[in-house]
C-alpha cells in the first residue's frame, strides 16, 4: 500500500483493499475527509472498520486472530494523511507499573519540548557574552520558539490538561497511581485524554464512547464538533453518531447500491448531492437520523421493485406458454380464403415465433437481473402454549417484595404484568444486571420474596452470552431448543441473524456479536412470557439494534430492558425505573 504523508490536513483513500486468511475485508474503498469534517464508519460486525483505522494510522495493533493475519502483503491502494495523525488505542502502550502521569506527560511531550526550547532560546538571547552575529542568531531562534509556543498555547497546558481530565470524569484519580491499579474503563478514558491533549492534526477513533458516561460522552461530542482537522471514527453509539458525524461511510450496504436509489428520488431531509457513492462503500452526507430515514425509504422502494418484478415474471411466464394460442385468428377459413391459407399460416407462424422469442428474451433478462428478495424484518413469533401455558390468563407475572442482595440491590416492591414495558437505567454498577438476575431466577436474594406465576417462562439475554456446548453448531443448538420439526418449519437462517456459512460452525468459534445473534434467534423463534434484556444493543450492529427495538414494541409478552444506551433511552415511551447504588430512585411500585 502506498502511503503519502502530507502537510495538508486532508484524509484521502483511493482503491484501498485489504484481506486476511483468504477473505476480503474491504475492496476498492475510496473516500475523503476534509478539515472540520467528521466521517463515521458504520456496517455489520467484521466489515473492517477497526482494520481500516489501523491501516490509516500506520500502526499494527493486533489483538485478535483476525487482525494478526493482516500484513502489508494483504493491503493495496493509495492513502494520504497528515503527518500528525493520532489513533485512539483500546489499550495504553505503557507497562503496568508505570504511572498515569507518564501517560499524560507522554501526550504533552511535544509541548514540553517547546517550553524547554523557549527557555533555552531566552537564556541564549540574554547571554551578555554573545557576539553581534550570535545575538542575531539567538534573536531569530527566540522568535521562532516564541511563535511555536504561542501556536501550541504552552502557557495554558496545565489548565487544558485539568479540563480534559475533568470532562472525561477522571480528574478525581491521582496521576501517581499505577496503570494496573485502575479499571479497564478508566484506562480507556486516560487513553482518550492523552490523545486529545496531544492535539494531532487528524483523529482516528475506534468506539470512543465505550466506558463513557453521559457527561463524558457529551464532553467528547463538544470537543469533536470543534475539532479543526479531519476526524474518522467507528462507533455503535447511535446517539454519538447522530450528534457528531457530518457524514457516514456505510461499509456494508444491505443491498448493492443500497443508497443510490435515494440519490435519484426524494429523501427525508437529504438532497441529491448529500448522498454520494463511494467506491467500495456508500458515503451518506447527514446524521444517523437522516440515514435511517433514507434507509427506510430505500427499503420501501426495494420491496416495491421486488413485487413489481415478481409480478412481471409471472406475467411473462404465462405469456410464453399462451402466446401461440392468443395470436391465432380464432376462426376457420372460408372458401374465399382458401387460396391464401398457406400464406396466412406462414405469417401467423412468423408472428407467433417472433412474439414468443420477444417474451422469452424479456423473461431471461429479467430472471438474470431481478433484485433479490429483501430480508425479512425482525419479528417475534407468538408465545407457545401447551406445556408452557400459564395457570391463569391474567394477573401479575412477577412480584418482588423487600428484596435485598447484600451490597448490590435493595428493592421494596416491583411488579411485572403480562404486557409490562420497563426500561431500567442507572450508572455502571448501579445494580441493573443484578435486578435482571433476580427477575430471571439466576441471582439468589439475601432477604425478601420473589413470587412467580406457575408455568411462567422467563428468559434473559445476557451481556456476555455463553453456551454450555461450544462445539455444537448454531443449527444444532437451534434444533435442541425448538425441536427438529419446528426448526425445519422455521429454519435458523430464515431469521436473518445467522448467515448460512456460519450455521454449522462451532458456536465457540463465532464472534461475540454472532453468539449474541444466536441467543436472540432462540428467543425470537420461541418467545418467553417475560423477556429480560441486559444492554441489548451491545455487540449488535446498528441496523440490528434498531430493528430489535422496533420489534420489541409488538412483543407478545412482558419486556424489561436494562440499558445505558442514550439513543434507546431518548426514544423510550413506556415506564422507566432508575437505580442508584442498588436502590430505586422515585416510585417504588410500578404497574403495567
Amino acid at each position: 500500500m502506498a502511503v503519502h504523508l502530507s502537510h495538508s490536513l486532508h484524509l484521502h483513500a483511493d482503491g484501498l483493499s485489504a484481506s486476511y486468511g483468504g477473505r476480503r475485508v474491504f475492496t476498492d474503498l475510496g473516500f475523503a475527509v476534509a478539515p472540520g469534517q467528521r466521517l463515521g464508519l458504520i456496517g455489520e460486525n467484521g466489515v473492517g472498520k477497526s482494520t481500516l483505522l489501523r491501516l490509516i494510522a500506520g500502526v499494527d495493533e493486533r489483538s485478535d486472530a483476525a487482525s494478526a493475519a493482516l500484513d502489508e502483503a494483504d493491503v493495496s491502494g493509495r492513502l494520504t494523511r497528515p503527518v500528525r495523525t493520532g489513533l485512539l488505542r483500546q489499550e495504553l502502550p505503557f507497562r503496568p507499573e508505570q504511572r498515569l502521569r507518564d501517560v499524560i506527560e507522554a501526550a504533552l511531550a511535544e509541548v514540553r519540548t517547546m517550553e524547554r526550547e523557549l527557555d533555552d532560546a531566552a537564556a541564549a538571547l540574554a547571554d551578555p557574552g554573545v557576539t553581534d552575529a550570535g545575538a542575531a542568531a539567538a534573536s531569530a531562534r527566540y522568535s521562532a520558539a516564541l511563535d511555536a509556543a504561542e501556536r501550541a498555547d504552552v502557557w495554558s497546558v496545565e489548565a487544558r490538561r485539568d479540563e480534559v481530565l475533568d470532562g472525561l470524569g477522571v480528574s478525581g484519580i491521582s496521576l501517581d497511581r499505577r496503570i494496573d491499579e485502575v479499571s479497564g474503563g478508566q484506562r480507556s478514558r486516560f487513553a482518550l485524554a492523552a490523545l486529545l491533549l496531544s492535539s494531532p492534526d487528524a483523529l482516528l477513533l475506534d468506539e470512543p464512547t465505550n466506558h463513557l458516561d453521559d457527561d463524558a460522552a457529551t464532553y467528547l461530542e463538544d470537543r469533536l464538533r470543534a475539532w479543526r482537522g479531519p476526524v474518522l471514527f467507528a462507533s455503535h453509539d447511535r446517539e454519538f453518531l447522530d450528534r457528531v458525524a457530518t457524514a457516514l461511510l456505510d461499509l456494508d450496504p444491505g443491498r448493492a447500491g443500497a443508497l443510490q436509489l435515494a440519490a435519484s428520488g426524494a429523501t427525508a431531509g437529504a438532497s441529491r448531492d448529500e448522498v454520494l457513492a463511494a467506491s467500495g462503500g456508500t458515503v451518506f452526507g447527514g446524521g444517523f437520523s437522516e440515514y435511517l430515514s433514507v434507509k427506510a425509504e430505500e427499503r420501501e422502494r426495494w420491496e416495491r421493485q421486488y413485487d413489481d418484478e415478481q409480478e412481471e415474471l409471472r406475467r411473462l411466464r404465462l405469456a410464453a406458454t399462451d402466446t401461440a394460442r392468443n395470436v391465432s385468428h380464432g376462426r376457420a377459413a372460408t372458401d374465399n380464403d382458401k387460396f391464401i391459407t398457406k400464406f396466412k399460416r406462414a405469417n401467423v407462424e412468423q408472428t407467433v415465433s417472433r412474439r414468443v422469442r420477444n417474451v422469452e428474451q424479456r423473461l431471461v433478462t429479467l430472471e438474470r437481473d431481478q433484485v433479490r428478495k429483501p430480508p425479512a424484518l425482525l419479528e417475534f413469533a407468538g408465545i407457545p402454549s401447551g406445556s408452557h401455558a400459564l395457570e391463569e390468563p391474567s394477573g401479575l407475572l412477577l412480584q418482588l417484595s423487600g428484596v435485598s442482595v447484600a451490597g448490590r440491590l435493595e428493592v421494596g416492591s416491583l411488579q411485572v404484568a403480562p404486557l409490562t414495558r420497563l426500561l431500567v437505567t442507572g450508572a455502571i454498577g448501579a445494580g441493573k444486571s443484578t435486578l435482571l438476575g433476580v427477575l430471571a431466577g439466576t441471582q439468589s436474594v439475601d432477604a425478601g420474596t420473589v413470587q412467580r406465576r406457575r408455568g411462567l417462562r422467563v428468559q434473559l439475554l445476557e451481556q456476555d452470552v455463553r453456551f454450555a456446548d461450544p462445539d455444537a453448531s448454531p443449527r444444532r443448538l437451534y434444533e435442541r431448543v425448538l425441536g427438529a420439526r419446528r426448526a425445519e418449519q422455521v429454519p435458523l437462517t430464515s431469521l436473518g441473524l445467522i448467515a448460512a456459512r456460519d450455521a454449522d460452525r462451532p458456536v465457540g468459534a463465532l464472534s461475540v456479536g454472532q453468539q449474541r445473534r444466536l441467543a436472540l434467534a432462540l428467543v425470537i423463534a420461541r418467545p418467553p412470557h417475560v423477556f429480560l434484556l441486559d444492554e441489548p444493543t451491545n455487540h449488535l450492529s446498528l441496523g440490528l439494534a434498531t430493528d430489535l427495538e422496533a420489534a420489541l414494541g409488538s412483543y407478545p409478552g412482558a419486556v424489561v430492558i436494562a440499558s445505558h444506551d442514550r439513543w434507546l433511552r431518548r426514544r423510550w415511551a413506556a415506564e422507566r425505573l432508575q437505580l442508584d447504588a442498588g436502590r430505586l430512585v422515585g416510585e417504588a411500585v410500578l404497574r403495567s
